[in-house]
């Protein structure tokens, strides 16, 4: 009888700290502007940087850049948004365009959320925003994908 509660105690406290990963990977939909289907996984956008065919990227962080991204900078300094918004007039409305920020969590984050406003606001209409649910780090150079100064 004692091994059996020991083993439930041990299911119990595992499917604790899974809930609690798995709540802090997503995030209600009330906190994110964009649609899921306006995320692109890191080994998507690798896939298609690896293919020759990488969409326009903008960082819009503090973190390192992915291989052929444009580095703007924290987009909550208004300098950087200006930024970006000058950036944005070399592409069409239509352009494939990935933002990420990678600094920390999405919850957290100070700079995608108004990144992606932005492009929204002047009309952009293909707009993803990189899956870096937990941060640059984790989920784009754990995996060993391409940063620009390689």
């Amino acid at each position: 009888m004692k091994n059996l509660s020991a083993t439930l105690l041990l299911l119990f406290m595992a499917l604790m700290a899974n809930a609690q990963v798995s709540a802090s990977m997503s995030m209600p939909a009330t906190a994110t502007p964009w649609s899921p289907t306006e995320l692109m996984e890191p080994g998507e956008l690798n896939y298609v940087i690896k293919s020759n065919k990488a969409p326009v990227i903008f960082n819009t962080g503090t973190v390192e850049d992915i291989k052929g991204a444009i580095h703007i900078g924290s987009i909550n300094e208004s300098a950087n948004l200006e930024k970006l918004k000058t950036a944005l007039k070399a592409h069409a409305k239509n352009t494939e365009i990935v933002v990420y920020c990678g600094c920390c969590p999405f919850g957290k984050c100070p700079n995608i959320r108004p990144a992606y406003k932005l492009l929204k606001d002047l009309g952009y209409t293909n707009v993803k925003v990189l899956n870096l649910y937990v941060n640059l780090r984790n989920n784009w150079t754990s995996a060993g994908y391409p940063l620009e100064k390689e």
